[in-house]
């Protein structure tokens, strides 16, 4: 489980909560305590129609929360090398790059020369055009073409297999049904034999799915019941805002999967 910890004013459900260090650092140690395994801190920006930010603006964020968060398990959502390098020396453990390292070519030996682990996910353009028509022959054919070469690479870069997980990118250059495609026929995807993370928490496709098509901002009792119909089709990481009740429901799904209560 990885609690979302976004320190930028924009973000499409918690833009301005954290972005004071000290906000930011409570809200991290909360999720911690409520049985997310790592933080994901990010600061900048990837919601539908949003514009870049400047590395030093990026830095500036970042790395007072790092500072605070020193020693805990701590992942950096960052497609910029010298970000990943700063959250390295400051503990970060996993690198959640959402251009599936196609934005900065130095990313990849950073991560390979830290040890870190990555996230690979996929994105149909950039955050800022990436909602304007997205298209696709088959999105679940061409997701997984798309992540399997890209593991490819990133191996090829020096980086154990051993060490990434993958990502559809539900959100990302995708329509409401495009998402719940992939989220239904995420097999697909898990058969490629690495773990695969889902960010469903709160995604518009998600709130459309109850009805309103218009919808903006899921709840977070419908994330969860995306996140569950998830587990079920092989999904092992969950990047959330509500990690409470994440765990608590993925913990009875998996009892239930089990057929045992946890000793």
């Amino acid at each position: 489980m990885l609690g979302v910890v976004n320190v930028t004013p924009d973000s499409f459900s918690d833009g301005g909560v954290n972005v004071r260090p000290e906000d930011a650092e409570t809200a991290a140690r909360r999720m911690l305590d409520d049985g997310a395994v790592v933080v994901d801190v990010g600061g900048e920006s990837t919601r539908p129609g949003a514009a870049p930010v400047s590395l030093d603006e990026e830095l500036r964020r970042v790395v007072p929360v790092l500072e605070r968060l020193h020693g805990l398990p701590v992942s950096i959502d960052t497609t910029k090398a010298e970000v990943a390098r700063r959250a390295a020396s400051l503990g970060a453990v996993l690198v959640n790059d959402v251009t599936a390292l196609r934005g900065d070519p130095a990313l990849a030996s950073v991560i390979a020369e830290h040890e870190l682990d990555l996230c690979l996910m996929h994105m149909q353009g950039e955050p800022r055009t990436m909602q304007a028509a997205p298209s696709y022959d088959d999105v679940v054919a061409d997701v997984t073409a798309f992540l399997e070469e890209r593991l490819a690479h990133a191996v090829e870069q020096g980086i154990p297999e051993e060490r990434i997980c993958l990502d559809p990118g539900i959100g990302f250059g995708k329509t409401a049904e495009q998402n719940l495609t992939l989220v239904r026929e995420l097999g697909r995807i898990v058969a490629l034999g690495r773990p695969v993370l889902v960010g469903l928490s709160r995604k518009s496709s998600v709130a459309r799915a109850l009805g309103d098509r218009n919808a903006r901002v899921a709840s977070d009792a419908a994330s969860v019941g995306a996140a569950v119909a998830a587990f079920h089709r092989g999904a092992s990481l969950f990047r959330v805002h509500d990690v409470r009740a994440h765990v608590e429901a993925l913990t009875a799904a998996a009892a239930i999967e089990r057929g045992t209560a946890p000793a």
